[in-house]
């Protein structure tokens, strides 16, 4: 991939001094230190971008099976699973 964007930006002076050593012990470029930085922030944005698209169907589809009448209400979903742990809990024995 060719290198001709060219991007320049302001911080402190310690932070630069700091960031320049630590990059200096990996025995790496401080350029490509920050181009790592830059690509996993742009993965870590667009994970969570998905995941929030994700969420939201999922969120749309349970309005869509509530209006529906499909799905069932928290006092029945409650009383299943605690006949299923009681039944876990008896299999279980002592």
């Amino acid at each position: 991939m060719t290198k001709d964007a060219v991007f320049t930006m302001k911080i402190e002076p310690d932070l630069r001094e700091e960031f320049m050593a630590e990059a200096q012990a990996l025995d790496r470029p401080a350029s490509q230190v920050v181009r790592d930085l830059m690509r996993e922030f742009v993965r870590r944005q667009r994970e969570a971008r998905e995941y929030d698209v994700f969420v939201g169907r999922k969120v749309q589809a349970g309005r869509e099976d509530k209006r529906a009448g499909r799905g069932r209400s928290h006092a029945e979903v409650e009383a299943d699973f605690a006949a299923r742990r009681a039944t876990l809990l008896r299999k279980a024995g002592p």
